[in-house]
This record gives structure tokens, sequence and C-alpha cells, in this order.
């Protein structure tokens, strides 16, 4: 794009450090069009009106602009769309920065008209660098072992601005030796783990735990809850959606995982941080490593389809109860067979409405004691079905 000079408008999409203004700035110094900066957190549309003007003398003098937006997501919906006309025209090619899944946070006719890139967390190779690079500017090697190297990289956690600020603040150090991690630690505060937990963070995190349940993946499971719990998620949070996890994925084929996940969620609510997340853990631990089924989850989603289709049938009328002498006139409870009473305690009879057609909602898999549902299913089927031949 750059090498064709083919500018056109993008969004950057990446975690805090990962180099979004810096790439802007260098867009705009190899293809010489002006540079302008504004941050969505500071700016208002005063400020973008008298940006915009600039931009049209300036394309009307054959100069182009590059507006680089930082923090972009910040705008609301009627602001995103002042910039449509602008972006549409070539009035200013646009390089938005955000943080956000920028297919939630920016208007559709503007995402539409960008090119996403997204940059992802420096990886320990490229922090490694930076801090080479960073040694060379300072004409001096930081006062720290290979390990306590290794140390700042993990702080950084990705972060090549935070990585940046962490060494100018340890070059000022003049330690009698070479600092070791933990000589290191006790200089400088470790920093929390970058988790937003009203935003896209929070739901990839939780997503990431509710697919290691999902897969039996125990280890993966605690690490993921860790994640959270370091980075300030409320426990009360996740013990909700760790009950969801036991009806949805685990359901008949252990029915155990419910009252074990509501005995976790009420241990938390007496016991409190941290002592509580013990039981949290407990129950992640429990329900990673329980059989999995999804058929009662699949079973209620396909009769609530079946309910919505089928409109407002009475049931039929032989499992009616009948108060009255007119409703027994009418045929409420006429046939009913108490299935207690019957050899195999099972009567076989019809309860779906007379003119609906049976319907076979749950299918258990041959996980846990689903597998022991299943054949009791199987036995009542064929029982079923004799009574109807007969």
């Amino acid at each position: 794009m750059v090498a064709n000079n083919r500018m056109t408008s993008m969004v950057l999409w990446g975690p805090p450090g990962t180099g979004k203004t810096t790439i802007a700035r260098l867009l705009a110094g190899v293809t010489d069009l002006h540079f302008e900066l504004v941050s969505a957190v500071f700016s208002g549309v005063a400020e973008l009106r008298k940006i915009f003007e600039g931009a049209k003398g300036r394309r009307a003098a054959g100069h182009g602009t590059l507006l680089f937006v930082d923090e972009i997501h910040r705008f609301n919906r009627a602001q995103q769309d002042g910039f449509l006309p602008y972006v549409e025209d070539g009035t200013v090619i646009l390089v938005g920065a955000t943080t956000e899944n920028p297919s939630f946070e920016l208007n559709g006719a503007l995402l539409s008209r960008c090119q996403v890139f997204v940059l992802n967390r420096l990886d320990t190779q490229a922090l490694e660098t930076l801090i080479e690079r960073a040694e060379s500017d300072m004409g001096r090697t930081l006062p720290v072992t290979a390990e306590a190297r290794a140390v700042i990289c993990a702080m950084a956690d990705g972060d090549g601005r935070y990585l940046l600020n962490l060494v100018e603040e340890i070059a000022t150090l003049r330690p009698v030796s070479l600092l070791d991690a933990q000589g290191l630690l006790s200089q400088i505060q470790k920093r929390a783990p970058l988790y937003d937990k009203s935003q896209e963070g929070h739901y990839n995190l939780i997503s990431a735990l509710h697919k290691s349940l999902r897969g039996s993946d125990v280890d993966a499971a605690l690490y993921w809850l860790a994640r959270m719990l370091s980075g300030g998620e409320d426990p009360r949070y996740i013990a909700r959606r760790l009950t969801r996890f036991a009806v949805e994925d685990i359901g008949m084929a252990d029915p155990d995982a419910l009252p074990q996940s509501l005995a976790a969620w009420e241990a938390y609510e007496r016991i409190g941080s941290p002592e509580g997340e013990l039981a949290i853990a407990q129950c992640v631990i429990y329900l990673a490593t329980a059989p999995k089924s999804n058929a009662a989850y699949r079973a209620f989603t396909q009769a609530m389809g079946s309910a919505r289709d089928s409109g407002s049938l009475s049931p039929p009328k032989h499992i009616l109860n009948a108060p009255t002498a007119l409703m027994k006139d009418l045929g409420y409870g006429d046939g009913y067979q108490y299935d207690h009473n019957t050899e195999e305690g099972f009567s076989g009879q019809n309860y779906f409405p007379d003119c609906m057609d049976r319907e076979k909602f749950y299918s258990p898999t041959e996980q846990g004691l689903e597998a022991d549902i299943a054949e009791r299913l199987s036995l009542w089927d064929e029982i079923r079905r004799n009574t109807e031949s007969s």
C-alpha cells in the first residue's frame, strides 16, 4: 500500500503499547502526508471541524492529510458518522487506533470504509529487541542479570511502551552489583495484569475458561480462572458462569455438577476473598473432570422451538383432572392409567396433545449417568411401541 502510494483509511486494533501511534506517524512520514493527531478522549466536534476545514484547503492545494484518531472507539455513533463524508471523498486518510474490537465499537458504515489491521501483543523476542535498542541509545547496558532481563519482559506483558518506561526507571538505578530477579523486583513495583472487566478482555477470558472446561482441560481451566481473579474479576460472576456451565455442558451426565456449582458459589458468599476463591477453584476442577453432555441443553432448546410452533394446543383429556361432574361427562380423566399400578411402573400412554405427533427432544449420550438413562429410555420406548400396537 505504501510502496504504491495508494493509502486507504484504516483501523489499527491492538492492546496498549503495540505501536499504533508509531505506525501512524511512520505512514504520514513515508507518504508525505500532513499529520493530524487527535484523541477521542479529549477532542470534540469543534476541533474536528477545524481539522476537516484545514484538510479541505490542503487537498485543494494538492496535499493530503492523514488524520490519526487515538481511542477512536470512544467517539459515540453520531460523532463517528461525522467522519464518513470526509473519508469517502478523500479529504482525509483516517487512521483510527483502538484497543477494543472494532466490530462492536465502530459504526458499520465507517468500518466498511476502513481496512482493519490487527496488532498483537509483543512477544519476548520483540521486547528483547526493544531493550537492546534502548541500551544502544543510552550507550550502556542495564545493571541486571539475564534472569532479571527475562523478568522485565514478563512484567511488560507485551506492552512496548510500558517496557521502555521500565527500562528508563531501571537505568537510573546504580546498584553495587548486577540486580538479580529478586533484587529487581524489590526495586520496582510489579505490574498488574492487563484485564478490562467491562470490555473484550473480560469476554475473551471467560470464553477461554468455558471452552477449557468443555474440553476437560483442568490445568488450562485453572490457568484462565487464575488470570481472571488476578485481573480483579468479581468471583461471583465466575461462579454464575460455572453454574451455567454445569447445566449446559454437563447436565444429566453428572447431575451433581449443579449442586457442586451452587455450593461453591454459596461458600464464596459466606467466606469471601481470598479464602472463598478456593471453593471456586475446586468447582472448576470438578466441572473440568466431570463427564460432559449437552443433551439437556439441546432438548430444552428444541422443546422451546416446538412449543412456539405448536401454539396453544390443549393436553389430551385422559391426563386432565375432573373435579366436577361436568368435566367427567366431557371425558376429563377418562382412560388414564396410573403408572405405579402397572407391572413395569410405566404405562406407555401418550402425553402430547391429541393432534400433535410425538416428538423426541432428549437424546442422552453414553457419558456418565446418561448411559443408564439411555438404557431406561430405550426400554420405555419398546413398551410404548407395544402399547400403541396392541
